[in-house]
């Protein structure tokens, strides 16, 4: 008999705990904190990951957290355009900040 292979979700598990060592030698709390969402990002698109048939573990996981990083940016840029345009002594819209016009006075 073959022998069994573990499902995709113990196995990101068992890829995280890898990474403990990683985590601890951060120095900050914010960035451990931030390294806890992105592995989170992983696990919450796993059954994506499962689809992916690679053996490079890794990789599907890395991915998942690409989709939700960029998914999270989008999201960011619809608030931003948005949001009514500032006026103070400069003057800018969120999305084009390269047509800034300033008034000294």
């Amino acid at each position: 008999m073959g022998k069994t292979i573990p499902s995709y979700r113990i196995a990101i598990e068992d890829e995280i705990s890898r990474w403990k060592g990683f985590r601890n030698a951060l120095s900050t709390e914010k960035e451990k904190q931030a390294f806890d969402q992105i592995i989170d990002m992983s696990r919450n698109l796993a059954s994506a990951g499962s689809c992916a048939c690679n053996p490079i573990l890794f990789e599907p996981m890395a991915m998942s957290i690409l989709v939700a990083q960029q998914k999270k940016i989008q999201e960011l840029e619809n608030q931003l355009s948005n949001l009514p345009l500032q006026k103070s002594r400069e003057t800018y819209t969120w999305l084009n900040l390269q047509t800034a016009t300033f008034s000294i006075g």
